[in-house]
């Protein structure tokens, strides 16, 4: 870590505090329009590089893995950075548990943004399950025009029930021996609009949709659309989350980035 003289006058401004955040999500972007132009930080983002055209990024951007949490720790030491943002989707367990363990092996500290779960309201008609597996099993034995909102990697457990009639939307197309026979292939990225959700369970006759527990605003709407349809909702929980520090939104973020870079400042580090 860079090594700073002690400030010798008022109009000393203080080292850059480096950053990582670990993208994927609209929170993450925001988080990069936030930081893009505040003097007091030097952040880039991290892409995984699963979604074929990902959204612009506000902040420089490396794409691609780092190789295990080993991988990643020896980055985060190589670079210098101060502080570590896990800002990807809820459902990407092993990057935040490499995550965890990076931070751990380092001494990175490490931050989780973890948007809030969805709560089910007054009208719907949920099915929590644990797992692909069990959303599968779910659908039941009757052959169902099923929505399926999960993204691509996640099919698998579903071409073994190939008696219903599936409609897979994600971001990107999934690989053909991914998906279950006689499928419908929709791509689209969100935000989505209710009444476009609506039309789009109604013109297509979906009687079951799945969708794992993401929270946020960008695809809620699905649920918005099925209650209004009394459409039921399998709902696939969200995996264990890690320890430590963890916010729910982008300003409780920039909170703890100013206090540890005040932090910083203080020692003369």
């Amino acid at each position: 870590m860079e090594i700073a003289s002690p400030p010798s006058s008022s109009n000393e401004v203080p080292r850059r505090m480096k950053l990582l955040i670990l993208g994927g999500t609209s929170e993450a972007v925001q988080l990069g329009r936030a930081l893009a132009d505040d003097p007091r930080f030097a952040a880039m983002v991290s892409l995984a590089g699963r979604t074929r055209n990902p959204a612009p990024q506000p902040l420089p951007c490396r794409i691609g893995g780092f190789g295990g949490a080993e991988g990643l720790a020896r980055h985060l030491a190589a670079e210098r950075v101060d502080a570590l943002i896990d800002a990807t989707h809820p459902f990407a367990a092993q990057i935040s548990r490499h995550a965890e363990l990076a931070s751990n092996s380092s001494g990175v500290p490490l931050l989780s943004l973890q948007r809030p779960e969805w709560q089910p309201a007054t009208g719907d008609h949920w099915i929590p399950v644990a797992d692909m597996s069990e959303a599968a099993k779910a659908l039941g034995k009757t052959p169902r025009r099923v929505l399926l909102t999960i993204g691509q990697k996640d099919l698998f457990p579903f071409a073994a029930a190939p008696w219903h009639r599936y409609v897979i939307r994600s971001v990107d197309p999934p690989p053909p021996e991914r998906v279950p026979p006689n499928a419908e292939i929709i791509t689209a990225r969100g935000p989505f609009r209710e009444e476009d959700e609506r039309r789009l369970l109604a013109e297509r006759e979906i009687e079951i949709l799945v969708a794992k527990n993401s929270g946020g605003s960008a695809t809620v709407a699905k649920l918005h659309a099925a209650r209004v349809l009394r459409v039921p909702v399998v709902m696939v929980a969200r995996p264990p989350a890690i320890t430590g520090d963890r916010v729910a939104n982008v300003e409780e973020v920039l909170t703890w980035l100013a206090l540890r870079h005040e932090a910083l400042s203080r020692r003369g580090v």
